[in-house]
């Protein structure tokens, strides 16, 4: 090998081949075993690219599935905390509506025991006014009592001097 630069790759592989068939034709074995290295070399920089490609295409897959993970999990827990904002409301709404019909059931109490306390006022009113009426009603048996007693009596007398 002399002090030339070969160049690598796909061009250095056609090189190589050109310069190994130019030094058998030539009969010059420099030449050819030049040209032999200058096409392993070639080999071995297109095997070394496609490796560096598929490393930097699993590199990407990688990346890319890692990225996909992460927006999984974000989604997630973007999911799980929607739910729970979600039940958090239902919870609420569940407890204002569980205050609205306490609030509801009290004053249905509230205005049953007004009910209440007006008919048994109503009743005691209609009872007071009935016992009023039964103390005139025997207030004024009495006087007609005590009224036909004095006439009696006064018929009594009357009868008592007549026959004297």
């Amino acid at each position: 090998m002399g002090g030339e630069r070969t160049t690598g790759g796909l061009a250095g592989k056609i090189a190589g081949k050109l310069k190994a068939a130019a030094g058998a034709v030539a009969g010059n074995e420099t030449l050819e075993r030049e040209g032999r290295l200058q096409d392993a070399q070639g080999d071995a920089e297109i095997e070394a690219r496609q490796r560096q490609a598929e490393a930097g295409q699993s590199e990407a897959e990688a990346e890319l599935a890692e990225e996909k993970a992460a927006t999984q999990a974000e989604a997630e827990a973007l999911r799980n905390e929607v739910e729970a904002r979600q039940r958090e409301e239902q919870i609420e709404r569940e407890r204002q509506e569980e205050e609205r019909r306490a609030a509801a059931d009290a004053a249905q109490e509230k205005r049953e025991a007004e009910e209440r306390r007006q008919a048994e006022e109503q009743t005691a009113a209609s009872q007071e006014t009935q016992a009023e009426r039964e103390r005139l009603a025997a207030a004024e048996a009495a006087v007609r009592l005590e009224q036909d007693a004095s006439r009696a009596e006064a018929r009594a007398e009357q009868i008592e001097r007549e026959g004297n």
